[in-house]
């Protein structure tokens, strides 16, 4: 049997190892309060962010400014360099652009994205945009039979490019914020992009009226002007996801 001074000893132990505990349990708690009351850090000093945004508005006022004038430009005569199409016939290839576009982005962009990343597939599909612009002119002086195929052909991978560059600068917009930073990440970038969407038809439809206008000019004339003017502006978005303007997020 245990003698009185053993029993004091082991409770004077397990006293010990309870205040311990205790004190622990406190500093633990301590922490956390702390942590939990620090602000998060500001948004508007995130550079990844930020710049994700400002790229993402820009990629955006060019797909605006080219919905605008794809519709006014095949609609118009042969003679000011359009494709003389009816509004039934732009319905047409749109509503075929369309389920191109619904199949790439249910079947094959998930797969393009996680071999070459999205800073990747927006580089590629910016770059590429810019050498399908270029030949929209040249659609306009084919037969029916071939700007029929061409212009379908055509506006389909145009606006898969499109969503494919909008796509993964969002995602690395989501990628630059916590979560619990995400929503208002995506308030300011859908605000922004709102503004510049607002501008887009304006300056699409004011281009193509001047650019119709030049027919007989000696440098770009006509409908050629337009294209040119959209490649600016898509090259200009292309640049800017480089370094040193284009920030990556920190590896987790």
């Amino acid at each position: 049997m245990l003698d009185a001074d053993q029993l004091t000893q082991n409770s004077i132990v397990i006293d010990d190892d309870d205040e311990q505990s205790d004190l622990n349990t406190n500093v633990v708690s301590a922490h956390n309060t702390i942590t939990a009351h620090q602000p998060p850090p500001s948004l508007w000093k995130n550079w990844p962010l930020m710049s994700a945004i400002i790229v993402y508005c820009v990629f955006q006022l060019h797909d605006t400014a080219y919905s605008e004038i794809f519709s006014l430009w095949a609609v118009s005569p042969r003679s000011l360099g359009g494709l003389a199409y009816s509004t039934s016939g732009v319905g047409e290839v749109l509503a075929m652009t369309g389920i191109g576009l619904l199949l790439f982005q249910l079947f094959f962009y998930p797969y393009v994205e996680r071999i070459l990343g999205p800073l990747h597939v927006s580089r590629i599909g910016a770059f590429l945009s810019i050498l399908l612009l270029a030949t929209y002119p040249l659609i306009a002086t084919l037969n029916e039979t071939g700007v029929a195929v061409c212009i379908n052909f055509a506006s389909t991978i145009k606006n898969v490019l499109s969503v494919s560059i909008c796509t993964g600068l969002f995602i690395l917009q989501n990628r630059a914020v916590s979560q619990s930073q995400r929503g208002e990440a995506n308030g300011i970038s859908l605000a922004a992009m709102s503004t510049f969407k607002a501008v887009g038809p304006a300056i699409g439809g004011s281009l193509l009226s001047w650019a119709q206008s030049r027919l007989d000019a000696s440098f770009l004339p006509g409908s050629w002007m337009i294209f040119f003017l959209l490649n600016v502006i898509e090259f200009i978005g292309l640049v800017l996801t480089f370094k040193p303007f284009m920030a990556q997020p920190a590896a987790p």
